[in-house]
């Protein structure tokens, strides 16, 4: 799968989400039967909440050890950050009773990480990617668009990192909890996008009248 970015870094991101799927999405399948079978009355919310908990907690402590990484931070935020979200939105569609290794969670992935703007265009992306034959010429050329689109969902944290280093000049640890921090609460948007995108509409309306209630 590297060799296949390189080779097509325009498709970065569209590469890396089948990977996931196809990687991690048996996994997300057997953690939702497993608990299912041990808690047979636990509602999909259930599920769900403890998905987000779990993987909330993750991408905070991956921030935390990112921020660790000296130079390398932003790129060691980068890959705990793509192995956090895609193992989040597979396991929240498995609660929801999706099957979390379909070839569609791949467009889910791309939609709810905002990387494309909807599934058409997703979708779109996804076939091209599958049907890129010709590499790209030049390796780092090729190496730069691929780390440029990856990280086009972080941008929005570019500033971050800068003031990430600031503070760990003025305070120390300011750093690590920093990264931490904001990297949850990443992860924790990203979970109330794919709850609101997976929840069955009769159940967002229940669950709205309950909390207004």
């Amino acid at each position: 799968m590297t060799a296949r970015v390189l080779d097509h870094p325009g498709f970065a991101p569209e590469l890396l989400a089948l990977s996931a799927v196809e990687a991690l999405g048996p996994g997300a399948a057997d953690w939702a039967e497993r608990l299912r079978a041990r808690y047979p009355d636990a509602s999909a919310d259930g599920l769900a909440r403890l998905a987000t908990r779990r993987f909330v907690r993750s991408a905070g402590a991956g921030g935390a050890a990112a921020a660790l990484a000296g130079f390398f931070a932003p790129l060691a935020e980068l890959a705990s950050v793509l192995w956090t979200h895609s193992n989040l939105v597979l396991h929240l569609a498995a609660a929801y009773g999706r099957d979390p290794a379909h070839a569609d969670r791949a467009v889910d992935l791309l939609v709810l990480t905002q990387v494309h703007p909807d599934p058409e265009s997703a979708r779109a992306a996804l076939d091209a990617a599958r049907a890129a034959d010709d590499p790209v010429e030049g390796a780092w050329p090729r190496a730069a668009e691929a780390a440029w689109r990856l990280a086009a969902p972080l941008t929005a944290q570019a500033g971050g990192w800068v003031a990430l280093r600031l503070a760990a000049r003025l305070l120390p640890g300011a750093a690590v909890l920093a990264a931490a921090l904001g990297d949850a609460a990443a992860a924790d948007r990203l979970a109330a996008r794919a709850v609101a995108a997976y929840r069955p509409r009769q159940s967002q309306s229940n669950h709205s009248r309950g909390s207004s209630a």
